[in-house]
């Protein structure tokens, strides 16, 4: 059918993320930093997306689409309900006592925003202003048991492997850097070579946004210790 439905203009998308909080129908998603309708029965066509765009990259056009399905949303919204309640259930680490017992132990996400992958980020996102900015190897995680609490907590995280993603991050973190006011960044490599060019890409992109921002490194034993 010929009906009324939005179309985003990806190239004038800056990835804020608001038109899809506005979208009450979750027919927007980010994808790749990018606002994308991912289906037209999703979309009710009434544009409350519209408004909240600060960079005019939404607009109404007609054309041929699947009609607004309100069953097919519910459901969506509601299986989104559900991988969130799972994923915000509280992570169980077991700990073995002198006696050989076992004792349980809960601990919550420290993530506070998402997506983490440096690939993936925007340069626009607004948690990035005022942010202290946690960078790590993506190994570092596994490697170091408590990294949630020691690391991610009360930090905006960005992950990357320079050896895996085979790509320069220094564009990128330096466009971060010059857009916003980092208050700190930490940087959290592991002890092998490879881990050097996150290191390297952090220092880089610092001097390159001409900015002084506080910067320390921790490095992971393979072992899981901190390193001096």
């Amino acid at each position: 059918m010929i009906r009324k439905i939005i179309k985003i203009e990806e190239d004038l998308c800056n990835g804020c993320g608001a038109c899809a909080e506005a979208c009450h129908e979750s027919a927007i998603q980010m994808v790749d930093g990018k606002a994308k309708l991912i289906r037209d029965d999703y979309c009710d066509g009434l544009g409350d997306c519209l408004p909240v765009c600060p960079t005019n990259a939404i607009r109404f056009e007609e054309r041929e689409a699947a009609a607004y399905d309100e069953a097919a949303v519910k459901a969506n919204q509601q299986a989104k309900k559900t991988l969130q309640g799972c994923q915000g259930h509280r992570a169980k680490t077991i700990q073995r006592q002198p006696n050989n017992t076992v004792q349980e132990q809960s601990m919550e996400s420290q993530l506070s925003q998402w997506p983490v992958q440096i690939k993936l980020i925007s340069v626009e996102a607004s948690y990035f202003e005022n942010a202290d900015l946690l960078i790590a190897a993506d190994c570092t995680a596994y490697a170091y048991g408590d990294f949630h609490r020691h690391f991610i907590r009360n930090r905006v995280t960005v992950i990357g492997c320079p050896k895996l993603d085979d790509i320069d991050y220094t564009g990128k973190l330096t466009e971060i850097i010059k857009h916003h006011t980092i208050q700190s960044i930490t940087v959290v490599r592991m002890e092998v070579p490879c881990c050097g060019g996150i290191e390297m890409a952090v220092k880089q992109a610092i001097q390159a946004s001409g900015k002084q921002v506080p910067c320390q490194i921790i490095t992971i034993s393979i072992n899981g210790e901190i390193l001096d």
